[in-house]
């Protein structure tokens, strides 16, 4: 049986992004009264880094850790190592609480390249990295993620996201047949696709072998359309709403649900509504999206 979570994001705690955060207990206590019952950690130093003290508030909350974005910036070859220091101790962490199961979430670094962040949600084939660009960054994921395997026990899993230098479906196809597919898995985004050109049924099943954690995001096509006559950045769509509540977009999360049923897919729906800080009414946005997903039989 899917068991359903959060992360931090839900309440914009967000990569990259600057603005006045809701402390840690706020967020984690608004989590479990709304009814899921797991956490990714957010940010580094976000949630407290000692395990212990990690472990106590999330037993406190009934609340399970399932893994933790990292940024990674793997087209860069003087960046390797230090992006790979980063995931070994975050792993690290999530090993000592969240136990083998957790997974490192490889994150691209959002919106530091300004032609990928300014042409998020469009991104034409032009844009992508060149071919030794790709040969550095197939090389800095696999390596990380070995890393992590070797030294903690745990998989990691790269994330598509918009504003990124992997986007599309065309970029993260790319990357998984240049990666090993033992140590380095797909965290499938339903938004993030919808938002990078791709069909999420689709997704699902192109990728089905490589999806080992899955996000439930859902994308506002309307917001989308002005975001292509305007021009704007991945953080202004962000902003201006292109993630809605579960079921107030065009993601059709019945269908997706069901096609990760039929490829067997049994770890966790994590919740991800990305607002900037301060944006929105975070605790009942994560009411009605728990809400909703019971509705479809979550």
């Amino acid at each position: 049986m899917l068991q359903v979570a959060n992360a931090p994001c839900s309440w914009g705690i967000i990569e990259n992004i600057e603005g006045e955060r809701y402390d840690y207990a706020r967020v984690l206590d608004e989590m479990a009264a709304s009814g899921y019952a797991g956490t990714e950690l957010g940010d580094w130093g976000f949630m407290p880094t000692d395990p212990d003290e990690l472990r106590a508030e999330l037993n406190q909350r009934n609340l399970k850790l399932l893994g933790s974005w990292v940024n990674v910036n793997f087209q860069d070859a003087d960046r390797h190592q230090e992006s790979a220091d980063e995931c070994v101790r975050t792993a690290r962490l999530l090993a000592a609480v969240g136990g083998s199961e957790a997974l490192v979430v490889l994150g691209p670094d959002p919106y530091t390249n300004p032609m990928r962040s300014l042409n998020s949600g469009r991104i034409t084939p032009e844009m992508a990295l060149d071919d030794d660009g790709w040969r550095l960054f197939a090389q800095g994921t696999d390596m990380a993620a070995r890393r992590v395997m070797d030294e903690t026990g745990l998989r990691s899993v790269l994330h598509h996201h918009t504003g990124t230098w992997i986007e599309t479906p065309a970029e993260t196809e790319r990357l998984m047949d240049m990666t090993d597919d033992e140590t380095v898995g797909l965290v499938f985004d339903t938004g993030h696709w919808a938002f990078g050109g791709g069909d999420p049924v689709s997704g699902i099943q192109q990728f089905a072998d490589r999806i080992w954690y899955a996000h439930f995001k859902d994308r506002d096509p309307d917001v989308h359309e002005q975001s292509r006559i305007h021009g704007w950045d991945g953080p202004t769509s962000v902003g201006k709403g292109i993630f809605p509540e579960l079921g107030q977009g065009d993601v059709d999360f019945p269908a997706v649900l069901r096609e990760l049923e039929k490829i067997g897919y049994d770890s966790w729906i994590v919740v991800e509504q990305d607002v900037l800080p301060g944006m929105g009414s975070p605790r009942e946005s994560a009411q009605r999206n728990r809400d909703y997903l019971r509705s479809i039989g979550l």
